[in-house]
């Protein structure tokens, strides 16, 4: 006769069977054996503790996922996404980035969330790749004001609407350019209501998709022609590495001061931290330091970005620390 230790075995494998190779749920097992779901629950880890059970995963991205473990543990984010790229072109790797960031929202956004959008090509990828899924009482706003006509693909507004279109939910747009000529012109600006509002929204967003910008010539603000050389010469002699939103950063992610900053419409970095999940998208070469910066400041929750600008990422902060 089989003792009681043999039975209680014979019981584990039937469970784990019906649960892994029948896919049955636990409640579909509980009512079937007159258990409760949690009964059923310390079974199955049992079953895995004895070894009866033993969970094979076939993992394609244990490479990208050890520098996402990486990246988690050096700048204490919640989490990181990392993709790698054959091509490394500009088109494929913004392209990948929107992908894997949409493929992101869909896991993060929740019913009510007001999500803040930011300007740039790769949150426009973003939008680009997003498929509707269906969430209650989404709202999306901009998080800046316009950088020119000639980006209307990406400024924005224009991100701003597509993210809703394609989540099919309202939005809000900010009709006020980012950066104005004078002080007096953004309290002006500041005064009137719609303008006021959407600011507002902007500072209780519970998500923020924000992209990563360098500081150069070769920064999407600057080729806006909305932010110009003084500006940009005045950022980099203190100490700017980095743009986020309304905000400049220096090497060591301290958000610093800087003239432009009185004629700006939009939020502040600073302004997202209690109570934003804020989502940072952005890769190449030309960003390391920018990224870093960002990461070492703790301005961003999760990072979205490809293999090689993450290993440059860590190769930097370790050097350069």
């Amino acid at each position: 006769m089989a003792d009681l230790q043999s039975e209680r075995g014979r019981l584990l494998v039937k469970i784990s069977r019906l649960y892994y190779e029948d896919g049955l749920n636990q409640q579909d097992i509980a009512k079937r054996f007159g258990m409760s779901r949690p009964h059923v629950s310390r079974m199955l880890a049992t079953a895995r503790d004895q070894g009866i059970v033993n969970i094979t995963i076939r993992n394609p991205y244990s490479r990208e996922q050890d520098v996402e473990q990486e990246l988690v543990e050096t700048f204490g984010i919640l989490d990181a996404f990392v993709v790698d790229l054959e091509d490394h072109s500009e088109q494929k790797l913004l392209h990948q980035l929107g992908r894997s960031c949409a493929a992101l929202l869909e896991s993060v956004l929740k019913d009510n969330d007001i999500v803040g959008v930011m300007a740039g090509r790769t949150i426009t990828a973003i939008a680009a790749e997003l498929d509707y899924f269906a969430r209650n009482g989404l709202q999306f706003t901009p998080l800046v004001g316009g950088w020119g006509s000639t980006g209307s693909s990406w400024y924005a507004n224009a991100n701003t609407m597509l993210f809703a279109e394609k989540m099919q939910s309202p939005y809000w747009l900010l009709h006020a350019p980012a950066v104005v000529v004078s002080q007096e012109t953004r309290e002006l600006l500041m005064k009137e209501p719609e303008i006021a509002a959407v600011l507002e929204l902007a500072r209780t967003c519970t998500v923020a998709v924000v992209g990563i910008g360098q500081v150069s010539k070769e920064a999407t603000i600057v080729q806006s022609g909305y932010f110009g050389n003084a500006d940009l010469n005045d950022v980099i002699q203190k100490g700017a590495v980095a743009n986020v939103c309304a905000s400049f950063l220096n090497i060591q992610g301290e958000n610093i001061a800087f003239s432009a900053k009185t004629r700006m419409l939009g939020i502040d970095i600073e302004e997202l931290r209690h109570h934003t999940n804020v989502i940072g998208v952005a890769g190449s070469q030309d960003k390391v330091e920018a990224i870093t910066a960002t990461l070492r400041g703790k301005w961003i929750d999760i990072l979205v970005t490809d293999l090689e600008t993450a290993q440059q990422v860590l190769a930097f902060h370790k050097n350069k620390s």
